[in-house]
């Protein structure tokens, strides 16, 4: 069970529509029961209400869905927001969204199209009649969703973007986030194409932001590595460039939509369950709310870390060492133990180090002291890269990491600051702006370590944090 991340007990927590307003942050998702399975029994959205991603209060039910014959059988994605009380259609709260019918398209109706609600409070919602935006000619019919709405202040008018693909095969990577205009949230010219990078088989919960000096446009992929990747411009027309490193995590962390305080940006995703809850079982759709803080680097590139409030639940932490100490191994490999985690509370771990010449380093979680089983979050200096995997993964193969890599550079000398937090099977790090999540299932034992292959390093702080059943 989940102490730190949230996921409403008895549901699988699905996409993020998060909002800040009346202080908190309103996160609008969806709950999957999964009875049978994912996507069994239809859902609407839920609304939860947090300020430190720690506590997380409860609403329940907010939009509703339709019956089984409308087209709102499902509410799958969408985007809330307040409209301005100085522009048309202001003074309100509004939600465009994906109204979805999975038996339509046996009777030749578009399984998705775009719905309009509105409400006074963000809890009671009214549907807009009416107000339907259908799928484009050429666009497939039955991908047509995820709508993002934004105020256009330079134009006094609304954007609206979304995520679609062309009609046709759907092995075809003729994904799109396409776009449409309004000066009043009721009538929307289609516009054509916003980005279509001819990369993906579909977009899926487009974001639009700006920070800085800077425009950031978020999807997260359908195909390839299905990951939320960005772009950038200096302008809201593009055009858009990818910087060296367009992700923000690996393939366990999907869905993933922003929002500000208005001073820091957060980014809401999900970490995917896998089926049977078995290090080897498929990923699933919907899982466990994990937020990252988004920062601007100097290059104008974006990083992720750990949120200010969810550290600071954290207590004042125990070292796990006294003083510097060095790990070494000149040909093989070399390690130390640090202890061993708590079996159910939540931990924070952080780790300071400083890396000499070596092949690679790695922090082993959950190992059995006995015969070394355990996973391994590895840093690969020669691969410019940082993986999780099961070890020893043999016989081979016995965990499915395939998506859990990001890039990363160990440079000789450069000393980097690691925070990793787990809580029940889910273990999440960061470096440098860099997150990585994965599920661990299996947990053969208890004992940390960090291990170094070919090299030297020079480990300065070594901290642990258990949470407690309470969050202070």
């Amino acid at each position: 069970m989940h102490r730190l991340y949230y996921q409403h007990p008895g549901t699988w927590f699905g996409d993020c529509m998060p909002i800040f307003a009346d202080g908190a942050f309103q996160l609008f998702h969806q709950r999957d029961t999964r009875r049978p399975g994912p996507f069994g029994e239809p859902f609407g959205w839920a609304l939860a209400r947090t300020t430190d991603f720690v506590r997380y209060e409860d609403r329940g039910e907010s939009l509703h869905r339709g019956g089984d014959a409308d087209q709102d059988q499902f509410i799958f994605a969408g985007s809330v927001f307040e409209a301005p009380e100085t522009a048309r259609a202001g003074g309100r709260f509004h939600a465009f969204y994906t109204g979805y019918n999975r038996d339509y398209p046996a009777a030749g109706k578009p399984a998705q199209v775009l719905m309009h609600a509105v409400s006074d409070d963000l809890e009671h919602w009214t549907t807009v009649e009416g107000e339907l935006v259908a799928p484009e000619p050429g666009h497939d019919p039955d991908n047509w969703r995820d709508p993002y709405v934004l105020r256009d202040d330079d134009h006094d008018r609304w954007i609206m973007i979304l995520g679609a693909r062309r009609e046709g095969d759907r092995l075809r990577t003729t994904g799109r986030t396409v776009w449409y205009t309004s000066t009043d949230l009721e009538r929307w010219t289609f516009q054509g194409d916003f980005w279509a990078p001819e990369l993906y088989t579909m977009h899926e919960m487009p974001d639009l932001f700006r920070m800085g000096d800077h425009w950031y446009l978020l999807t997260t992929e359908y195909s390839d590595r299905s990951t939320t990747v960005y772009r950038m411009s200096d302008s809201l027309d593009g055009p858009w460039t990818a910087p060296a490193d367009d992700a923000f995590d690996g393939r366990a962390y999907y869905a993933a939509r922003s929002a500000s305080s208005g001073e820091r940006r957060y980014l809401f995703g999900w970490v995917a369950t896998k089926e049977g809850e078995q290090d080897l079982g498929a990923w699933q759709w919907g899982g466990t709310l994990v937020v990252h803080e988004v920062y601007q680097r100097p290059d104008r590139s974006l990083g992720v870390r750990l949120p200010a409030p969810v550290r600071d639940a954290f207590p004042a932490p125990t070292s796990l060492i006294d003083g510097p100490v060095a790990v070494s191994a000149g040909d093989g490999r070399g390690r130390i133990g640090l202890g061993s985690l708590p079996e159910d509370r939540p931990v924070l771990i952080t780790l300071r180090l400083t890396p000499d010449r070596l092949r690679s380093f790695a922090i082993v979680l959950f190992e059995d002291e006995a015969s070394g089983d355990g996973y391994a979050y590895t840093f690969r200096a020669g691969e410019g890269r940082i993986d999780i995997d099961r070890v020893p993964n043999y016989p081979w193969y016995r965990y499915d990491n395939r998506g859990l890599h990001r890039p990363f550079q160990t440079r000789p000398g450069e000393t980097v600051t690691v925070d990793l937090v787990v809580d029940d099977t889910i273990a999440t790090l960061y470096v440098d702006g860099v997150a990585l999540n994965a599920r661990l299932y299996e947990r053969p034992g208890r004992r940390l370590a960090i291990e170094v292959v070919d090299g030297d390093l020079s480990l300065d702080r070594a901290e642990l944090s258990v949470l407690e059943d309470s969050v202070p």
